[in-house]
């Protein structure tokens, strides 16, 4: 990303926090054994969600910080007539990334909540990265989709 400061063209990386919050449902067990409460399975969930982000590069994003500080926390869901409960274990993700359109695959997750930009102050756009910004989004989006209908076509 080039960044102007006065009249001096910088190349610079954007830095990023983003908040993500993986989703736990309660599991029944077998007979009278094994079944696991909705926190349990909302913190399994982001322990392997964080284990997969530390250990699989993404391209042009580098992992500064992972912070597992924040509670789990339970939200009640309206399906229709069903009323459950389902909790929520957040994380904290503080990136370092080259372009904007680096951030898409984690933008477009359901998990994700909030994005914060902690440097640049101001960020300038070419007609051609904007262009190149919203087509990525659209095939990021697309994607998701079709993995979307594989998943409820089944």
């Amino acid at each position: 990303m080039k960044i102007r400061i006065g009249n001096e063209l910088l190349t610079e990386h954007i830095r990023v926090r983003i908040r993500v919050d993986f989703r736990g449902e309660s599991k029944n067990g077998r007979f009278f054994f094994g079944g696991k409460s909705k926190e349990i399975m909302a913190e399994t969930m982001r322990e392997q969600q964080v284990a997969l982000l530390r250990n699989v590069p993404l391209q042009g994003i580098i992992i500064e910080d992972v912070d597992l500080s924040l509670d789990v926390y339970t939200v009640s869901e309206e399906n229709g007539r069903r009323h459950h409960e389902v909790a929520y274990a957040p994380i904290i993700l503080t990136l370092r990334i080259e372009n904007i359109d680096d951030l898409l695959p984690l933008l477009i997750k359901p998990e994700f909540r909030k994005i914060e930009f902690l440097s640049p102050e101001n960020i300038s756009l070419h007609r051609l990265d904007m262009e190149r910004l919203l087509f990525r989004l659209s095939q990021s989006f697309q994607q998701e989709l079709r993995l979307l209908e594989q998943k409820y076509l089944r």
